[in-house]
């Protein structure tokens, strides 16, 4: 069963990480999705940054429907308003930007999906706020003031709910700042897919990865 909008941005602050990635190789991203997966992660950004980036997110798309339809899969890099709407009829379930555009808000306000754009200062928070933003991704979230910036919005704001990304290590006392300052969520990208010797990815110890950094936000979250 689809879930609403809310549900999916609950889903987001309940396991409070979401992946971020892009790979031209489908086969990779569906190694890497099933890693994540495994490890527990129930919300997938897979990243628009390459020319072939829809095709391989078409697939993407069929093989989560397929295999498990309880990861929630959105795509994030969105910049204007038609690859809003190309990837939201692909299959998109969410659209995650790097920039405040109120035209990408219209789309997702129309399609009813979550819309999480990013913004660097406290007015765009509050502007993306106001154009209905579902999660506010802070980006780039180590570059604008890392966790003291997210302490430093909820103060005036303690209703908005952010996702810093960029940055963010899987690593115990980095996510403890992050949440302890007042993280909604958080996204974390290359730091999470490890690789091996051979420059490959090590897809047991990516699913391990994600486990144990799940393990400690929930940890933080019931201290």
């Amino acid at each position: 069963m689809a879930k609403s909008r809310k549900e999916i941005k609950d889903l987001m602050g309940a396991t409070g990480m979401v992946p971020v990635f892009y790979q031209p190789d489908v086969e990779v991203c569906k190694k890497i999705i099933a890693a994540c997966f495994s490890g527990g992660v129930r919300v997938f950004e897979y990243t628009n940054r390459g020319e072939g980036a829809l095709e391989v997110f078409k697939e993407l798309v069929g093989f989560v429907d397929a295999t498990m339809p309880e990861l929630v899969l959105g795509i994030g890099s969105i910049v204007d308003a038609a690859s809003a709407e190309r990837f939201i009829m692909a299959g998109a379930k969410f659209i995650v930007s790097p920039i405040l555009n109120p035209e990408v808000a219209k789309v997702c306000s129309k399609q009813d999906i979550p819309w999480s754009p990013g913004c660097g200062t406290v007015t765009e928070i509050y502007n993306a706020q106001q154009l209905g933003a579902d999660v506010v991704k802070v980006f780039p979230a180590s570059q604008v003031g890392g966790p003291g910036f997210i302490k430093a919005v909820k103060g005036p704001m303690p209703w908005s709910t952010l996702m810093p990304t960029g940055g963010i290590q899987p690593e115990k006392e980095n996510i403890r700042s992050w949440f302890e300052a007042g993280a909604f969520c958080v996204g974390i990208g290359s730091a999470l897919f490890i690789k091996n010797e051979t420059g490959d990815f090590d897809y047991k110890k990516i699913e391990t990865l994600t486990a144990e950094t799940l393990e400690t936000i929930k940890s933080i979250k019931r201290a």
